[in-house]
């Protein structure tokens, strides 16, 4: 996952990484086929909001003690944080002008 405007999210970085602002997670795993059709989608709406919410990936296989914090039971799922609480949560495919969308309520 080499992009500029995506973080790489696991157990030893989520708590910090996520403590204060807007930040959005998209949890995913690399052998699920609706979570690659996401990653683009996923990726122009962190390059949008560049600046206003931080964007990163987390990886369920990798760190299924953050996906089990938030009750994650199907993939893709976006959960957006605001200073480390949970403010939204969409599971599936979202397109990026509808995340762009959603996550703008958030950010002001």
């Amino acid at each position: 996952m080499a992009s500029e405007v995506l973080n790489e999210w696991n157990s030893e970085n989520f708590s910090a990484a996520t403590a204060t602002g807007v930040a959005v997670v998209d949890f995913w795993a690399p052998w699920c086929g609706p979570c690659r059709t996401m990653g683009p989608f996923f990726e122009a709406a962190a390059k949008a909001l560049e600046g206003k919410a931080a964007f990163g990936k987390v990886n369920v296989d990798d760190a299924g003690d953050i996906a089990a914090r938030f009750g994650v039971r199907s993939i893709p799922t976006i959960v957006v944080l605001k200073d480390g609480k949970t403010v939204g949560t969409k599971v599936g495919v979202v397109r990026t002008d509808d995340l762009v969308a959603w996550v703008q309520g958030f950010v002001g």
